[in-house]
């Protein structure tokens, strides 16, 4: 989950004369229209990762169209999810100068588009762009919005709001897996595509309902977390009398630059005034000047907000345990994809179809994933219990899982491993956590953005990387013993960088001790 820039700032202005006036709570902020908002998440997590988990069935089917092998085939799928993942760090730049709500219309739109053009598809290599590429970037312009919002409107029950918005994706795999399965049996994988893209529309509805909160909202959401933490605003008190005293270079630069853009509308203003008497085409050419000035102030803004706030990240990669966090998930979130993507053709190849369609083994993962998460919270919130332990736990489990899975023939036995890999899978939700444990708040939105980047490689490379492996071998077997074995390696780098941080304090005070 995202955290939007808001949820990790403090406002070190002058508070007194807002603390001297008794403030009113939103009624807004964690109840009113923010439950609306943790609707419309859940609603997303629905049409666009629900979906993309049900992306097996539409495979079995664009294998059997286009006869191509199931590495280059694979990449359709692996395309839309990596993708919707990857762009997150960029889809900041369009809510920094758009907001949420535009761009998860127009990533509505992109995405419905990408659905309805795909059933036109004569190649896979078309597919790749539609729904690859423009199915994939619309998917990240809404999914993006959707999370971050929901960090905004909530303060006190943020955790709770999270995790009903998120449990979305697991109803999604099980109602869509049953959907698409249904029309393409009645219709078609073209017409059934075409549909699916209209019921995508929806995501439009979804952006609508991300209602902004003005500027006041967000101020009176500050001074009440600012109340909350008073020993820290008390401990902070003299730096921010230096800072009023001394002046802050980057806030007078900022000054300077809405000064000039403001001089410039300004005399723009005026030229129009005076030239009414002009001819309409030179008045046409000064309002068209005017709005490009305007424009390029908002593009200048929000590049320079999403600028600052990512690539003013680097230093994260100085802490070994976060770089060791980014190569897990490189590893990591493909051992969960390559199941969704090819378990329906492994059960076709067993001859368990016929079990499969009654429940089919996806839909297991789905359901069961949705109680991990929320067990696994709860676990994770017990006193005596460590999130990073747990974390740990679940990983192991779900490693051992992916590396037993090709053992089972039997559809009992393939439905076992299924609901404990949808169990242990549940660690999705403490992946913020975890994160934030290991870089503070202060960093805690670029870092995850940078977590769910990895994740999204992961998921691009994962299944064309099975895919491969089974053309050459003819077995699936060997795909899930390398992308468990890629996965253990992830764990052991979580493993060995907390013991390496551990052990150079000791020997920097055994050096001291000598001098």
């Amino acid at each position: 989950m995202y955290a939007s820039r808001e949820d990790i700032g403090y406002d070190f202005g002058d508070d007194s004369k807002v603390r001297s006036k008794p403030i009113k709570p939103n009624p807004n902020i964690d109840g009113g229209w923010a439950w609306m908002i943790v609707l419309s998440s859940f609603l997303v997590h629905i049409l666009i990762m629900g979906s993309q988990m049900a992306l097996g069935i539409l495979n079995m089917e664009w294998l059997e169209e286009f006869n191509q092998s199931r590495g280059l085939t694979a990449w359709v799928s692996s395309l839309s999810m990596g993708i919707t993942l990857i762009v997150g760090p960029f889809i900041g730049l369009f809510i920094s100068m758009c907001g949420c709500r535009t761009t998860a219309i127009i990533g509505g739109i992109l995405n419905a588009l990408g659905w309805i053009l795909s059933a036109y598809a004569a190649n896979v290599h078309y597919l790749f762009l539609t729904f690859g590429v423009t199915a994939g970037i619309g998917s990240g312009m809404v999914y993006l919005p959707a999370v971050v919002m929901v960090g905004q409107y909530f303060q006190k029950r943020r955790a709770l709001a999270q995790g009903l918005s998120t449990t979305g994706t697991g109803f999604g795999a099980f109602l869509m897996t049953a959907l698409l399965k249904h029309l393409c049996a009645e219709f078609g994988w073209r017409n059934a595509m075409f549909i699916q893209g209209a019921i995508s529309l929806n995501l439009c509805v979804c952006g609508a309902l991300m209602r902004p909160l003005s500027p006041k909202d967000l101020h009176e959401k500050y001074v009440v977390r600012s109340d909350s933490e008073e020993n820290r605003a008390k401990a902070l008190s003299h730096s921010t009398e230096t800072i009023k005293s001394n002046g802050v270079p980057g806030e007078e630069t900022e000054k300077k630059e809405e000064a000039a853009n403001e001089e410039v509308l300004g005399s723009v203003q005026h030229i129009e005034i005076g030239g009414k008497s002009g001819s309409g085409r030179s008045m046409y050419g000064l309002r068209l000047f005017k709005t490009v000035s305007q424009l390029t102030v908002t593009v200048r803004k929000g590049f320079a907000l999403w600028y600052s706030s990512y690539f003013g990240a680097a230093s994260l990669f100085t802490n070994r345990v976060f770089v060791a966090f980014v190569i897990w998930a490189l590893f990591a979130y493909s051992s969960f994809v390559i199941p969704f993507i090819h378990l329906p053709e492994i059960v076709k190849q067993y001859n368990l179809s016929r079990q499969d369609n009654v429940f089919p083994l996806t839909s297991i993962i789905a359901i069961v994933h949705i109680f991990g998460k929320v067990i696994l919270g709860i676990i994770s919130d017990l006193p005596c219990i460590s999130t990073w332990n747990v974390f740990l736990m679940a990983n192991f489990t779900l490693v051992t899982c992916i590396l037993t899975l090709p053992l089972m023939q039997t559809y009992i036995g393939l439905a076992v491993v299924c609901a404990v890999i949808g169990f242990s899978s549940g660690y999705f939700s403490l992946m913020p956590v975890v994160t934030e444990d290991l870089v503070g708040t202060k960093h805690l939105a670029n870092a995850y953005g940078i977590i769910i980047c990895a994740n999204g490689i992961s998921a691009l490379f994962g299944p064309p990387f099975a895919g491969w492996i089974y053309d050459i071998t003819q077995k699936y077997d060997f795909s899930f013993y390398i992308a468990g074995l890629l996965y253990m390696v992830g764990i052991i780098f979580l493993l060995i960088q907390p013991c390496i941080q551990k052990k150079q304090p000791r020997e920097k005070s055994t050096e001291e001790e000598q001098v």
